[in-house]
């Protein structure tokens, strides 16, 4: 697998600032990992689904991550995915922010709510990012993690439906600075502290396996 070089790049300085996760968030993300790890073991398949409210930020940058993490490190059979309690579009501040970070996102169609192909890597299939609730039938239906991003659907959804386990490792939005000065900073910040995360997390799910 061969990722985009500008991809490599920012992967390895991240890498290089995991002392910035702070040790609770980091004790969290280690059980993410071990749940991952444990379900490896056991199935053909793992798959994830990053859900917030309107999965138009925080729960795509999750998605978008996480699936470039676990290529990144060659875990195999893995599979995410991301969805909402309701549907409104991928934020376009938040395709902006993935492009300024190295991954390619295609439109393919124009309507309210469009689809975006995001590539990460030379050789692997681009990954279909679009505004969903979280148990639309193009995300699984059962027998997956469900990882809450955002407070408002962590505290609103007590029953993930078809879960078997859920997380709440959850990301200050973004949203809150649109139309200032400091909206671009933000949400590169977002999208390279969710980059920084996963990136943890798989490198402890290959040192568990």
């Amino acid at each position: 697998m061969k990722l985009f070089h500008s991809i490599e790049i920012l992967i390895q300085r991240l890498m290089n600032e995991f002392d910035k996760i702070d040790s609770t968030r980091k004790e969290l993300l280690l059980s993410f990992a071990s749940e991952i790890s444990e379900k490896l073991h056991t199935n053909t398949e793992v798959n994830l689904t990053f859900i917030c409210t309107h999965n138009s930020r925080r729960s795509h940058f999750g998605q978008i991550w996480a699936q470039t993490a676990s290529e990144f490190y060659g875990i195999k059979n893995l599979n995410c995915f991301s969805g909402g309690t309701e549907t409104t579009a991928f934020n376009i501040r938040a395709v902006q922010a993935i492009i300024n970070g190295g991954f390619e996102a295609v439109k393919s169609n124009e309507d309210d709510n469009p689809k975006y192909l995001v590539s990460y890597s030379y050789d692997r299939k681009p990954i279909e990012c679009f505004s969903k609730v979280y148990n639309d039938k193009f995300n699984p239906q059962k027998n997956y993690i469900a990882i809450m991003t955002c407070s408002h659907a962590d505290e609103n959804c007590p029953i993930v439906f078809g879960a078997d386990s859920r997380f709440p490792i959850r990301y200050d939005d973004p949203k809150e600075f649109d139309d200032t000065l400091i909206e671009q900073q933000k949400y590169k910040e977002r999208f390279e502290q969710i980059g920084r995360e996963m990136l943890f997390a798989f490198n402890n799910v290959i040192m568990k396996n």
